[in-house]
Order: C-alpha cells, then structure tokens, then sequence
C-alpha cells in the first residue's frame, strides 16, 4: 500500500516490532498487514474418494485444489467452507470435523480445512467459473504434483493419514 486506509495520506515504510511497517505521514496510523482468511472442504463422497476442481484462474491455473475461499465479512468460517463448496462444485454438505488450519510465512492467506459429506446427490461439476474440472479422486489417484496451493497439498495427507481409503 502506498496510502493510508483511514485518511489517504502517504505512507512511509518504519521499523516497528522488528518489522518493517508503513506508517501514514499525516495522522501517523500504523499499516498491519494481516492475514486473511479462506475456508475449504476435503468432501469424502465414499471411503476415501474425495473432491478436487481443476483451476481455470490464476493462481494455480489448470491445477487441481480442493473447493474453497475466502470469508466474507458477516459470514462463519464454517458456512465459508459450505458456501464455497457449493459455488465451486455444485455440493451442499455437512461439516463432520476440522481437518486443519494452514498458514506459510510467505503466504497472506490462512486457510481452514473442513471434512465433509455431501447432503445430497455427489456428481461434482464446476459452477462458478474458477474451475473447469470438478472429479473424484482416491488417495492412489490424487495428482500431488499438479496441486495448486500448499495448504491442498498439507491438508489432503493430513486427511489421508486419519482415514483408512476405500
């Protein structure tokens, strides 16, 4: 950022808490640049069998990831993970359990990974335009070296590592 979110003066950078930080030269509020927050589900349709779309968007384009996003303001992490599924794959699902929370020093984004099930039918296809691709992979099947992000990586073996695959 070069200006100031509360009154649009420019921001110079300074060193605070070990850190470099900008600072607003005009009403000195200190620029923190925090996290933000993104929700997915690992969905098991069967033992073991889970859902992952191939990306049509940057980052990660034509790698494969598992549905999920940001949070919006006003909204649970946990309805995130259920909207996002359903924006991304077409499935209404239930949460059964957390499966992690991943975050990388050099990523701004934390993300938290949901276990869940499908509601109701569980043919996934892509819905909103960030994926043309939406299939069901058991763990042998899994395509690690064209996943997109870190956290699918992670959050898949640790999956994978609590349950017994079908």
């Amino acid at each position: 950022m070069e200006y100031c979110r509360r009154c649009g003066g420019p921001l110079t950078t300074v060193a605070l808490l070990a850190k470099p930080r900008g600072r607003c030269a005009r009403c000195g509020h200190v620029e923190y640049r925090d996290l933000a927050v993104a929700a997915a589900t690992i969905t098991e349709v069967s033992a073991g069998q889970v859902v992952l779309a191939r990306r049509s968007i940057r980052p990660g384009y034509g790698l494969w990831v598992i549905p999920g996003g940001f949070v919006e303001a006003g909204e649970t992490v946990a309805a995130a993970a259920i909207r996002e599924t359903a924006e991304e794959v077409g499935l209404q699902v239930q949460l059964t359990r957390l499966v992690g929370v991943y975050s990388y020093p050099r990523s701004r984004v934390a993300v938290v990974v949901y276990h869940a099930r499908p509601e109701g039918p569980a043919d996934p296809a892509p819905q909103d335009g960030e994926s043309f691709e939406a299939r069901l992979f058991h763990q042998g099947e899994v395509p690690w070296d064209d996943l997109a992000f870190d956290s699918t990586r992670d959050a898949l073996r640790d999956f994978f590592g609590r349950v017994t695959p079908g």
